[in-house]
């Protein structure tokens, strides 16, 4: 029995002087949060479309990426959304920060963090799906033709698509994805129940990718497509990677940041600012309990 007390003992004097090894700079868990679920939303979303095109068909159609992505942006959201809010977007970010809702401070964190959990996640699928992309090329890393494989980490365009097209595409793409994720958010509306947030937002990104996305592959993100590129055009692809699609990079780097403040502004514009205050909807509910008190007494 002394013995037992002396491990009770032990055990409540190791509880006491258990060392804390949590971060409190807000700014290092925001930074550590926002990479790790754009690391996991990339590498299902990068991973999908691996497995989509190595496989020639035989692993997946175009459903599997929508599906990847989508899921994959509901784990990210899992991973880091009580703690940076999960973006995984810069269009997100810079829209929050247009609107008020994250500090302009904050911004450059953000994307950093984006972009280095993009690269990784791309040097990751690359190290996985070595063997696969050579089998599948013939060791030759292409971004156009037949065993293009440069499509894996970045998007471009359909072969009919113009420049003005596909600036429009993403812009539109992008502004549907803030307008809805301002709706989801939106509390005086109609917003996702809670806990149910993470899939409310992958069934979002799956429904514009089935609908949105042949064109140009729906990046609707900066980050997303301009890391993996990075890493595609080092790692054997070439300058070719910035080349293809008539210069198409910058396309998916600008346009979703002009779509992002469209959706968001246009939702703010129409719904968001016309909520009524809470004392107007308090005094709705007080006349709606006179009316059915008034008639109980009638009755």
């Amino acid at each position: 029995m002394k013995d037992v007390g002396q491990l009770v003992e032990l055990g409540g004097s190791q509880r006491k002087k258990r060392p804390k090894v949590w971060l409190r700079n807000e700014s290092v868990r925001v930074g550590l949060a926002e990479t790790l679920c754009t690391y996991v939303m990339m590498v299902f979303g990068l991973g999908s479309v691996a497995q989509v095109v190595t496989g020639q068909g035989e692993f997946g159609q175009y459903l599997s990426i929508n599906l990847g992505f989508g899921l994959g942006v509901a784990m990210g959201v899992h991973v880091g959304g009580k703690v940076s809010g999960a973006h995984m977007n810069a269009a997100v970010s810079f829209t929050m920060c247009t609107f008020g809702r994250l500090g302009w401070k904050m911004l450059p964190l953000y994307i950093f963090a984006q972009l280095l959990g993009s690269f990784l996640a791309a040097g990751t699928i690359y190290a996985v799906y070595y063997e696969a992309i050579y089998d599948y090329c013939g060791g030759n890393l292409t971004v156009t033709g037949a065993t293009a494989t440069a499509g894996i980490f970045a998007t471009y365009p359909a072969p009919y698509l113009s420049l003005m097209a596909g600036f429009i595409d993403q812009v539109f793409g992008t502004a549907m994805l803030l307008l809805c994720l301002m709706a989801l958010s939106d509390q005086k509306n109609k917003p996702a129940a809670a806990g149910s947030e993470p899939v409310a937002v992958g069934l979002l990104v799956l429904l514009i990718g089935i609908s949105l996305g042949s064109n140009s592959g729906y990046a609707i993100n900066p980050t997303r497509d301009i890391a993996p590129r990075i890493f595609t055009a080092i790692a054997g692809w070439g300058t070719d990677v910035f080349r293809a699609g008539n210069g198409w990079w910058w396309v998916p780097l600008v346009a979703p940041l002009i779509g992002g403040v469209l959706g968001a502004g246009l939702y703010r514009a129409l719904v968001e600012m016309h909520h009524p205050h809470l004392s107007e909807q308090g005094e709705g509910l007080m006349g709606e309990l006179d009316e059915e008190t008034a008639s109980m007494e009638k009755q």
